[in-house]
């Protein structure tokens, strides 16, 4: 039996203006993160059955768990194998999905009844983190639009940025017919010439494409001051493989930009909230989120939390996740550092590591289909 919870937690009517409001308030502290953690929790164990079921078989529910560091971490590959949403699939606005590089056709989905929260996160956390002092930028978008991929939160980030932030001259470099070379050299060469600020955004590995097609033509820009380049999400078998200081170092290079002004951002499907870094001046560059994300390093079979500065696997607690599930555990290792709620990615999880997220899915699975 299920155990019963306080009726307010049951009333999902005040969910997302509450997460609403505590995203746009920039002053929020620890007992208002934990406060609001602790009833999206509730709410989620009431609603959302394959948490409810892992939960109680590790003794964690709305009554014993009086801190946000208690929620226990959904494993990131539950979204694939389950249905993490407090309501059903068909009512929700959008769905997102993975893109399936990790076990074949098997897609990851996060489910958003409204897009509000993602949206409000997206623009708040863009415009501190990558804006800088400009309202908007002209922008060239190296990934497809979000009409060609309804189901991408890549897509519909970029898209956002777009709109939200960009000149009437921005625009996509990208569709179904692969890299429009041509015009994105003739914008470089436009605002090479003009002066005007150009932020190039895109997946990692539409940079590589790019910068071989421009080596390709012994082709490279002198972008002016105030430009900026935003990548994310690694190469994923899309390009060739680069070292990532060799991969920043051509990005200075083809742009003659600062490497201090390419900016990676560092996201996932199953998250509503970015981290960011402050430039890839030195590397492994500290990422960091905004207010309504905390990051944990883990041990993946434990839940125990790693001393600062011992690898462990990166948890995140992400209220913008009002539907789904707040905490996951990826298969990211990382590192705790001084600068606050900042960690350093140090890649995908390998040997022990990765046995440990295994062993930590197949327990979170067993428990849920139960």
């Amino acid at each position: 039996m299920a155990e019963a919870v306080p009726p307010s937690s049951q009333d999902s009517s005040g969910i997302v203006p509450g997460v609403l409001a505590f995203i746009a308030r920039a002053d929020e502290g620890d007992d208002s993160f934990n406060a609001l953690a602790l009833r999206l929790f509730a709410h989620q164990f009431q609603h959302n059955q394959a948490l409810q079921k892992f939960c109680q078989q590790r003794g964690r529910t709305p009554r014993t768990v009086k801190h946000w560091r208690d929620i226990p971490a959904v494993p990131i590959n539950g979204f694939k194998d389950l249905t993490l949403s407090c309501v059903p699939p068909e009512a929700c606005e959008r769905v997102f999905m993975t893109s399936g590089t990790t076990r074949g056709d098997v897609k990851g989905r996060h489910y958003h009844p409204q897009l509000q929260v993602y949206d409000l996160s997206m623009t708040l956390n863009f415009r501190q983190r990558f804006m800088g002092e400009a309202d908007r930028l002209r922008m060239g978008i190296l990934f497809p639009s979000e009409q060609l991929m309804p189901n991408s939160s890549l897509a519909h980030y970029l898209a956002l940025a777009l709109h939200q932030f960009g000149t009437p001259e921005s625009r996509y470099y990208l569709d179904t017919a692969g890299l429009q070379l041509d015009a994105l050299c003739a914008t470089l060469a436009q605002v090479q010439a003009s002066g005007e600020p150009f932020a190039l955004l895109g997946a990692s590995y539409s940079f590589v494409h790019l910068m071989d097609a421009l080596q390709a033509r012994g082709l490279s820009f002198r972008l002016p001051a105030g430009s900026r380049l935003l990548d994310t999400g690694g190469f994923k078998g899309q390009s060739r493989e680069m070292d990532m200081d060799a991969f920043y170092d051509a990005l200075a290079s083809t742009f003659s930009v600062p490497r201090s002004a390419c900016i990676n951002m560092y996201g996932m499907t199953e998250l509503s909230t970015q981290f960011y870094d402050a430039g890839n001046a030195l590397l492994p560059a500290v990422k960091s989120g905004p207010h309504w994300i905390r990051t944990r390093v883990l041990d993946p079979l434990s839940g125990q939390e790693m001393p600062r500065g011992e690898r462990g696997i990166l948890a995140h607690t992400d209220l913008g996740n009002f539907n789904s599930v707040t905490t996951i555990l990826t298969e990211d290792v990382g590192v705790e550092v001084e600068v606050e709620g900042g960690f350093l990615l140090l890649g995908r999880a390998q040997g022990a590591q990765a046995k440990g997220c295994s062993l930590a899915v197949d327990e979170f699975l067993k428990a849920a289909q139960s």
